[in-house]
Order: structure tokens, then C-alpha cells, then sequence
């Protein structure tokens, strides 16, 4: 019996990535191996990148909030223990949308965590 070639197998890896690499300057995307060190190095980032997204939506929504407790005299480590002691659960990202689209429900959670503290 004669030996088996990868020849279809490897064809469609090969045609895989350099789909995925289209749009890439010069041999980035028309050479193989170029091609697949850029894919490897993107997916490296994107993968990276995932995770990063979390911490900077958090890190966005604390500035938000800060800014908000803020123009209700509040820093903002104080409207969280506040709000805490009253057990009002609310997370950052809606607290967040609160202070851009809703400020008189956001006013409305800064008294009672004030009310709390004091």
C-alpha cells in the first residue's frame, strides 16, 4: 500500500491562514509562514486583549461613578460603603449607566448611602 500524503489536510491548514490573514501588508498576508506568525502573534493579543477589556470597562464605570458621587458630595469609596451598609446590591456597570443617562435615580441612591454614612 502506498504511503498517504497530507497534501488536501495540509492545503486547507495553509488556506485557512492565509484567509485569516487577509488584509495584512505585503508577504503578511501572501506567504505562508509570514502569515502564520502574524495570525499567531494577533491571537496572542486578542486573546490577552479579552481580558484586558474587563479591567478597563471597570476602571471606566469607578470614573463614572466617581464623577457622579461626586457632584452629590460623595467621593466615591464612600457612596459603595454606604450603599453597602443600606444592602442596596448594585453593580458598577449599572450604577454607571445610572450617572450618564439617569442622574435623578442616581441622586436618589447617593442620599440614602449619604443617610447611611452619617
Amino acid at each position: 500500500m502506498p504511503r498517504s500524503k497530507t497534501v488536501v489536510p495540509g492545503r486547507a491548514r495553509r488556506k485557512k491562514v492565509l484567509k485569516a490573514a487577509k488584509g495584512g501588508f505585503s508577504g503578511r498576508s501572501k506567504l505562508y509562514k509570514t502569515a502564520l506568525q502574524t495570525q499567531q502573534r494577533a491571537g496572542q493579543f486578542a486573546y490577552e486583549h479579552r481580558r484586558l477589556k474587563k479591567r478597563d470597562f471597570r476602571r471606566l464605570w469607578i470614573v463614572r461613578i466617581n464623577a457622579a458621587a461626586r457632584l452629590n458630595g460623595l467621593s466615591y469609596s464612600s457612596l459603595i460603603a454606604g450603599l453597602k451598609k443600606a444592602s442596596i446590591d448594585v453593580n458598577r456597570k449599572l450604577l454607571a449607566d445610572l450617572a450618564v443617562r439617569d442622574m435623578a435615580a442616581f441622586t436618589k441612591l447617593a442620599e440614602v448611602a449619604k443617610s447611611v454614612t452619617a
